[in-house]
């Protein structure tokens, strides 16, 4: 087969690209030109800088593949950018890889492969899509550590159905291993740990700095659940739910960021168990399963470094849910993914709206 690697630069996405070399495919790379911040004064983000653009250009070299770099920052910050600002000024805690994946990765790179001719398009993510008589099922990467499922919830059947994922059995050792035995240049490459467009040594505040300065709040009120003041902050945009560091409290009493308050420019902090809610509701829910059930029994994950809990999902039939955890979950925070499974099935997924 003909198919698309998209080819970031880091040794996760050059292996997946030699193993469908070495399994007889033919390979086409592509590296998208996402975001370039350096211009609002930022540093070279992380997955798009110069030397990153480099290392894929050398990973096709070595393999001896066509290879295409693509400007997609107009599409980036349309799909990415501004709802990651907009969600932070909302209140909320943005997750923007999913929606990443969701509309560029796996949207717009399969229009791209249709006109490159590829039937397929393969990324390095550590999932694996077993496919059946009906429709590609997605499960979770056989490297519990390195799971990237959760983030690849908005993915749509028709989708996963042109999508690979060679790494999906693998460790990440093993990975590593394949790269250097076959001479890819970055083997040994360090892996990025955050957002791609968060610069090297920045953070999430940065961004917002510059992406919308007029617009960030000023200083508020830190306040417990019967609104007296215990405090000041600079801005509810710096605090998530269940945070507890950072708060700036007089005291040793532990506090926990349990809501968010845009319209008061209020943060409400509280004890630990102030922060546990039992349910959930969800938007833009994206069913995968084979059917969509009224309501089925599951494990859902609310944030991607957390362990699915046991749940009972109701879809109302109009892109909406509500999920009912059979113990209280920590701290889940709106703007965030509700990922549902079955097993290491993945089952569906939405955005969380609120919680109680």
């Amino acid at each position: 087969m003909r198919v698309l690697v998209a080819i970031s630069g880091g040794v996760d996405s050059a292996a997946a690209a030699a193993l469908l070399m070495r399994e007889g495919h033919e390979v086409v790379g592509v590296t998208l030109q996402l975001a370039d911040l350096s211009r609002e004064g930022l540093g070279a983000s992380r997955c798009c800088s110069t030397a990153d653009i480099g290392m894929a250009r050398e990973v096709a070299d070595r393999l001896g593949i066509q290879h295409y770099i693509i400007d997609m920052e107009m599409s980036f910050e349309k799909a990415v950018l501004r709802p990651f600002v907009e969600s932070y000024l909302s209140g909320e805690t943005p997750l923007p890889c999913a929606h990443c994946n969701s509309s560029l990765k796996f949207g717009e790179l399969l229009t791209i492969a249709t006109q490159l001719g590829a039937e397929f398009l393969a990324t390095g993510h550590y999932a694996r899509i077993e496919r059946g008589a009906d429709r590609p099922v997605l499960l979770r990467g056989r490297d519990v550590a390195r799971d990237q499922s959760y983030f690849l919830f908005g993915l749509r059947p028709e989708q996963l159905g042109r999508v690979l994922f060679p790494l999906g059995g693998m460790r990440k050792d093993e990975v590593r291993a394949f790269a250097r035995s076959v001479g890819l240049p970055n083997a040994d490459r360090r892996d990025s740990q955050e957002v791609c467009f968060v610069p090297a040594g920045g953070s999430y505040m940065d961004v917002l700095q510059k992406l919308a300065a007029d617009r960030l709040p000023g200083p508020g009120d830190v306040v417990d659940r019967s609104g007296n003041v215990l405090g000041r902050h600079a801005g509810f945009q710096r605090f998530t739910i269940g945070q507890r560091r950072g708060i700036g409290l007089p005291g040793t009493r532990r506090f926990y960021v349990i809501e968010v308050r845009p319209q008061e420019n209020r943060v409400v902090v509280g004890r630990r168990d102030d922060a546990l809610r039992g349910r959930l509701r969800i938007r833009d829910v994206n069913w995968l399963a084979a059917a969509e059930p009224g309501t089925v029994d599951a494990q859902v994950q609310i944030r991607s470094r957390h362990s699915a809990q046991p749940a009972v999902v109701t879809l109302d039939g109009g892109g909406g849910a509500d999920v009912e955890f059979v113990e209280p979950v920590m701290a889940p925070a709106p703007g965030q993914a509700a990922v549902c499974y079955d097993g290491d099935r993945l089952l569906g997924g939405g955005w969380i709206v609120s919680a109680d």
